[in-house]
């Protein structure tokens, strides 16, 4: 091997394990320069350095691959993970006030909210069905009396988790060639957003009892459905949303460009359909206090059935929401770009973090068991080969 090609991975080496100890001092720097023998072999150290080979070099490479990746995946896994509340019930004196709490919580407010959700549905289906059925599906009248009644049951469904929600912003409009974008942390966001104009949300298809209202009674305010595995439904949405943003008469278009729920911490990267439609794009930011609970939904965890009773037997909801400007893509602005610059208005107004990571990778990503079966592989590969 070339002595200068030698002298340069030694170079490299101490180079990397001088970086290793850089909030260290310089004496144990130092120290950590000479210790060459904890990543080479003995016998390639006591050896001619002509006979030095780069996979002696390359022997930590696995390990620190290892090391990488968990640093990648502790830094995607940290959007999508619910950080419980401290308790706060430690004590003699606290304790029974937290029990009187539970019993407030569990035995008079959530059988009230039950209540009251009933009868909304009650109320809702009462005037939804004959109008739904006995009009003309192309009939104004109709669609005003849907969209109104769309909008009250979301307002009981905010209710019935005592939300208290802040709007800040001018109340969005009917009007084309505009789309709005927010950040999304639950299904509720959806409720949330819709209490105040029926929206025609683009959303992923659920099953049970979330599927039926999507089909019956979403459908009737514009919404369209997709499923993420299926690569035909994505040119289907969109073309029904260029369709859609060209109407007069349409219910604005709400989108979820992060395509799944982030924990309301961070953000993630912003799927580019919603902003090459060459459309005003008008973005929300949706930021919750953690006050009384947590709203994020973690869907691979928790039925969002199992979600509205967390929220139900909360204290509250407390939530913010900004309507900002309408932004449009510059010239020479791409797709992407112009994403990223939604982004970060969104994140900065809401106090969220920015990540590099596709949301996607939530529902793709290998099984937890796969990736301990690979780590147990390449160490038995390591054992062999040494």
């Amino acid at each position: 091997m070339d002595e200068n090609i030698t002298q340069g991975l030694v170079v490299v080496c101490r180079g990397g394990i001088a970086m290793a100890g850089l909030g260290s001092s310089s004496s144990e720097m130092d120290l950590d320069r000479l210790n060459i023998e904890e990543y080479l072999t003995v016998e390639s150290i006591r050896e001619s350095p002509r006979k030095l080979h780069l996979r002696d070099l390359l022997d930590i490479s696995p390990t620190l691959k290892e090391a990488a990746g968990a640093i990648v995946d502790d830094s995607f896994t940290r959007c999508f993970k619910s950080n419980p509340p401290e308790p706060w019930n430690w004590n003699v004196y606290l304790f029974p006030l937290w029990c009187l709490g539970v019993v407030i919580r569990y035995g008079i407010l959530f059988p009230l909210r039950v209540t009251i959700l009933a009868a909304g549905w009650i109320a809702f289906f009462s005037a939804f069905l004959p109008v739904h059925f006995l009009l003309g599906d192309h009939n104004k009248l109709r669609q005003k009396v849907e969209r109104k009644l769309v909008e009250m049951i979301c307002s009981v469904f905010v209710a019935s988790w005592t939300g208290v929600i802040k709007y800040h912003g001018p109340r969005p409009s009917i009007r084309p060639q505009q789309v709005f974008v927010a950040n999304h942390t639950s299904m509720i966001d959806f409720i949330i957003l819709e209490q105040m104009t029926a929206f025609a949300v683009i959303m992923q298809k659920h099953p049970g009892w979330v599927g039926f209202i999507q089909k019956t009674i979403l459908e009737s305010v514009g919404c369209i459905w997709f499923n993420r595995t299926e690569s035909k439904d994505r040119e289907i949405v969109a073309r029904k949303l260029r369709e859609h943003t060209q109407g007069v008469d349409k219910n604005p278009v709400l989108i979820f460009p992060e395509g799944t729920c982030v924990n309301n911490h961070y953000t993630v990267m912003f799927k580019k359909g919603a902003f090459e439609l060459g459309c005003a794009v008008c973005p929300v930011a949706i930021k919750y206090n953690k006050i009384f609970v947590d709203a994020f939904w973690n869907s691979k965890k928790q039925s969002f059935t199992m979600h509205l009773v967390q929220l139900m037997t909360s204290w509250a909801v407390v939530c913010d929401v900004w309507y900002l400007e309408p932004q449009y893509m510059r010239p020479g602005e791409t797709a992407i770009e112009f994403a990223e610059r939604v982004r970060d208005m969104i994140s900065v107004r809401a106090g969220l973090k920015k990540v590099p990571w596709d949301g996607y990778l939530k529902y793709f990503r290998p099984s937890p068991k796969l990736i301990e079966r690979k780590s147990n592989d390449d160490r038995l590969t390591m054992f062999l080969e040494k």
